[in-house]
């Protein structure tokens, strides 16, 4: 399953990842990599969450802002 995944800087200094594809699916990191890695994971709680299953590669699309 491919998803985008947009990260952008916030202005609290630190980063804002969302997935567009699954509304309310948003994290912050203080760096880009650990906005990342906590939306990665915000994915599989959504996606186990909806469907009631947790997948084990979820491929990832980066579009930074």
């Amino acid at each position: 399953m491919k998803l985008s995944v947009r990260i952008s800087s916030n202005d609290r200094g630190g980063y804002t990842a969302t997935c567009p594809s699954l509304p309310g699916c948003t994290c912050w990191g203080s760096n880009r990599e650990e906005a990342r890695d906590r939306l990665t994971e915000a994915i599989r709680g959504y996606i186990a969450a909806v469907n009631n299953f947790v997948l084990e590669d979820v491929t990832r699309e980066v579009v930074e802002v």
